[in-house]
């Protein structure tokens, strides 16, 4: 197989890798102090805190351009929150006084939902899912109690349909339908039945049918340019391979954005290659609950020096599968583009832990 990528597949599977070994020598070579990890994960959120705030105020500010961080960084938001969690849970095991830094935290998460949830409804599902995950994890990493009561899970549901009510009236009484659930809702119905109807008839076990995709007679029927990195990416490196930009992106949403990644997926490469990924996915998690277990009995046995590693495994292995989980099941969006790069990242996050695991 040449070196350089011949599609978009191909360039997914090579940068991934190089993105793996990067990561896994980073994290394998950089000491990782869980006072070192907590600021960072910290300083990430707060970083968070500020894109989404600017990205939403930015639909009320008009002359301002909309750039839509929730999709792309909406799982870094995730990982970090997560990990920053996971850190102050491991301070509490050691008799830290962690109360100011858990209303900091608490503060954060607020914002981090306001401002995301305003931009995209998508990501307030990913970063509530994400959420509950989190939690999940930390109550049997740490032995604790689950804060997922089902009095909180209501409160949490009814906070939600407050918050979409709200937006709904500011939507009407402002006259801006963008920032309308009911209408985002509807738009995705109208356009998303008809999407998958198309994409189940013309999906074959390896590819699509050419004749569906919007390069007519010029397509392969294979990895059309659908499902890809970062256009920018491509285009610095000069491959010659089919693009979506500029208005063309309109045509990309019949797969992008009214599909879940399960169909996007399938469409673009058969399906074949989807349980291939969905297959490799699953490993990750696996391999990463496998690491969680290992650092876990470690930090019972007295070892202190994998506590900033462990807040980090929990913090990306959770933004995994909460983006996954996305992705996969609510918007392809969520996993394509520059979401794609974060993706890989955040299961790098994850495989790198493997070879401190054996080097220990």
């Amino acid at each position: 197989m040449p070196l350089i990528a011949q599609n978009h597949l191909q360039l997914i599977i090579e940068f991934g890798l190089m993105l793996l070994l990067g990561v896994s020598f980073l994290i394998n070579i950089v000491p990782l102090s869980l006072s070192a990890v907590l600021l960072g994960g910290l300083l990430v959120s707060i970083g968070m805190v500020v894109l989404f705030g600017f990205d939403a105020f930015s639909l009320l500010l008009p002359g301002i351009g909309i750039h839509e961080f929730t999709h792309p960084y909406g799982a870094i938001a995730l990982f970090s929150v997560a990990t920053s969690l996971a850190a102050i849970y491991i301070m509490d095991d050691v008799g830290i006084n962690t109360r100011s830094l858990k209303t900091f935290l608490i503060m954060i998460i607020l914002a981090i939902t306001l401002f995301g949830g305003m931009m995209h409804r998508d990501f307030l599902l990913m970063w509530i899912v994400g959420l509950f995950i989190a939690f999940f994890v930390l109550s049997k990493t740490f032995r604790r109690k689950s804060v997922l009561t089902v009095k909180r899970v209501i409160m949490v549901g009814v906070v939600v349909l407050v918050a979409f009510g709200f937006m709904e009236v500011l939507s009407r009484l402002l006259s801006m339908p963008i920032i309308s659930p009911i209408s985002r809702i509807e738009r995705i119905l109208d356009n998303s039945l008809p999407s998958i109807k198309m994409v189940i008839q013309n999906t074959y076990l390896i590819g699509h049918n050419p004749a569906t995709s919007f390069w007519g007679a010029e397509s392969s029927g294979f990895s059309d340019g659908y499902i890809t990195l970062p256009i920018s990416l491509i285009t610095t490196f000069g491959l010659a391979l089919p693009v979506f930009y500029g208005v063309l992106t309109n045509q990309k949403d019949v797969i992008d954005y009214f599909t879940s990644g399960i169909f996007a997926w399938g469409y673009e490469f058969g399906y074949i290659i989807l349980i291939l990924v969905l297959l490799a996915v699953l490993g990750v998690i696996i391999i990463g609950l496998k690491i969680m277990k290992v650092y876990k009995e470690k930090r019972e046995r007295g070892n202190k020096t994998l506590l900033g590693r462990e807040a980090l495994l929990i913090g990306s292995l959770t933004a995994f599968m909460g983006q996954a989980w996305a992705g996969f099941f609510i918007i392809n969006r969520d996993i394509n583009g520059t979401a794609l790069v974060t993706f890989l990242f955040l299961g790098a996050m994850v495989l790198g832990h493997v070879l401190m695991v054996k080097k220990s």
